[in-house]
């Protein structure tokens, strides 16, 4: 595979492939996304750290934006709580393999007098009405929103203009603020970012992934947990918007490169698959029974995550 294909395997959209073609032929690049700190890092979050870990090997230099101050902003907690956060999500992160990047953490930068002279300078440039309509997908309460997140896609902004990326890479959910930015920050002497944008999964019961509704998988469950989880998930006979596919195509098989599915002889015996093309196509043609597919991918995903449950289990906090 080469770079362009591992860069844009997996994607919904680049903006622009053009612009992708020309980044990758520099010598150096760098490209970056933004986390707020969360409690649980699940399978939500590895779809963009799949990706960064593939611009990676693509020849990206990585930087990851510890969100605390967009998460204070947005409504997540008081300072001291995501900033104890971040600390736990960085060592996730490197825990799936997320490892040779750069870590900042937003608060480190994000309060200097330059900085905060760019926000300043860009909020004279853009409305209310399409800094509330940037912040649809991402914002958290957004029937009664405070002026705190209209800040929010404006600092996001700025962030791509100060840790000085050629790109941005996020979920879907953070197209219309990228799109912002590659409107607007050419205003301040900015070239627009090249913008790479995953797919947002759907939690296990095939609802939005949600964490008060504790319907996805996390990167430090263990074996039972996954396999328990993976059991009960709802797993239609069609392809679309199926979670177990989901998981399957944008977690397992970029990270393992066959799935062998077991089974009883009287069910046809094991079988293995080496892509996921083959292993849809065998269940949208009935030669898959759910349960077999739910079990294979719990136990793919239980190997795909055994390096994070070991790092873990080594680096507890005393």
């Amino acid at each position: 595979m080469d770079d362009y294909e591992l860069a844009t395997r997996n994607t919904v959209e680049v903006v622009t492939e053009e612009e992708l073609r020309s980044v990758l032929s520099q010598e150096t690049k760098r490209v970056y996304a933004g986390y707020e700190p969360s409690g649980e890092i699940h399978l939500g979050h590895l779809v963009t750290i799949n990706k960064l870990m593939d611009l990676r090997d693509a020849g990206f230099d990585v930087v990851v934006l510890l969100a605390d101050l967009h998460a204070y902003l947005n409504r997540k907690g008081t300072m001291e709580e995501v900033g104890e956060l971040a600390d736990y999500n960085r060592r996730c992160f490197e825990a799936v393999g997320l490892t040779g990047v750069e870590f900042v953490l937003g608060s480190e930068f994000q309060l200097s007098p330059d900085y905060q002279l760019d926000v300043l300078r860009l909020s004279q440039k853009i409305s209310l009405k399409r800094a509330t309509r940037s912040m649809d997908e991402v914002g958290r309460q957004m029937d009664n929103p405070m002026v705190s997140q209209m800040v929010y896609p404006i600092m996001q902004m700025v962030d791509i203009a100060h840790l000085k990326v050629d790109a941005a890479a996020g979920g879907i959910d953070q197209r219309k603020i990228h799109m912002l930015a590659r409107e607007n920050l050419p205003t301040i002497g900015v070239k627009a970012p090249l913008c790479i944008h995953t797919p947002i999964l759907n939690g296990l019961d095939g609802k939005k992934m949600s964490s008060s509704q504790k319907n996805y998988i996390s990167v430090a469950d263990s074996e039972e947990v996954i396999t328990k989880k993976m059991k009960k998930a709802f797993c239609p006979p069609e392809i679309e918007e199926n979670p177990v596919l989901q998981v399957l195509k944008y977690h397992v098989f970029p990270r393992a490169g066959t799935v062998t599915m077991q089974r009883p002889e009287k069910f046809g015996g094991n079988r293995e698959f080496t892509s996921y093309e083959e292993m849809e196509g065998a269940y949208a043609a009935g030669d898959i029974h759910p349960a077999d597919l739910k079990a294979a991918v719990a136990g793919g995903l239980i190997e795909v995550l055994e390096g994070a449950r070991e790092y873990m289990n080594a680096n507890r906090p005393e």
